[in-house]
């Protein structure tokens, strides 16, 4: 949660803002500290620069990536007041939410990894359905230009509501999905990793499944304040962090 106040502190961290820069500033020295090799990526992608964040740990080929994004959408175009759609989101949820759990896994996953991780936080998601802009923009690039084989790319985007529901989405690897929703159920976590299908998405996971490499979105589309200037604080549940936390540790350590 100190992470997703961290985030909000910046303000919206829309492209080319003030938040912006501050919180690529941020991630690069927390994830530096945490003793990660870290690289900062810059694309150009329909005449705008995405800046994705790259932290790698754990020898070897074919590492596994966790990825989330961290702009915050320029226009609140889904709220309630027609006055408000003019005004950015907060992104509490969408955006913060997701980067708070790789900032916590980039703290206390240890050295000595069964594989190689990367994690990857995108920018420029979230401005689809936007004069000039698209979705995906940031990871679109990266898979672009990635050089080596992934095991597999797993994305965590809105996964810190209150009233967590995750599921399975249908346009996820299945087996790769099965896995990881087998482990949240080990530790008793079938309540939010719901094994139904429901959403079939377009998210940061999307560039990878065409590149034809296993990917999964694990997101809980179920929320009202999607898109909207009520994307605050007090719509998240560190609860719903410790879950989705707790179970992508555990299936990155299992043997």
């Amino acid at each position: 949660m100190g992470n997703i106040e961290r985030q909000l502190s910046f303000g919206p961290r829309t492209p080319s803002s003030a938040g912006h820069a501050q919180i690529l500033s941020w991630l690069l020295s927390v994830l530096q500290e945490e003793g990660w090799e870290v690289e900062l990526q810059e694309e150009v992608v329909m005449g705008h620069t995405a800046y994705n964040v790259v932290a790698r740990r754990g020898e070897g080929s074919a590492p596994i990536l966790l990825g989330a994004h961290y702009d915050t959408r320029l226009y609140a175009d889904r709220d309630q007041s027609p006055a408000r759609r003019n005004e950015p989101v907060p992104g509490a949820n969408d955006g913060a939410s997701g980067v708070a759990v790789l900032l916590e896994l980039a703290r206390v996953l240890p050295k000595d990894l069964p594989d190689p991780v990367w994690l990857v936080f995108f920018d420029l998601e979230d401005n689809g359905d936007i004069a000039g802009w698209d979705w995906i923009l940031g990871s679109r690039a990266f898979v672009e230009n990635l050089e080596i084989t992934l095991k597999a790319a797993v994305i965590v985007d809105m996964i810190g509501d209150t009233d967590l529901n995750i599921h399975k989405e249908h346009n996820s690897t299945p087996s790769l999905q099965d896995e990881i929703w087998d482990q949240a159920a080990e530790l008793g976590y079938e309540e939010y990793f719901l094994s139904t299908p429901k959403y079939a998405m377009i998210d940061d996971h999307t560039p990878f499944l065409e590149a034809g490499i296993p990917a999964v979105d694990i997101i809980d589309f179920d929320y009202p304040y999607w898109h909207t200037t009520e994307d605050t604080l007090d719509k998240v549940s560190a609860h719903s962090l410790q879950v989705v936390g707790d179970t992508l540790l555990a299936w990155l350590l299992k043997p």
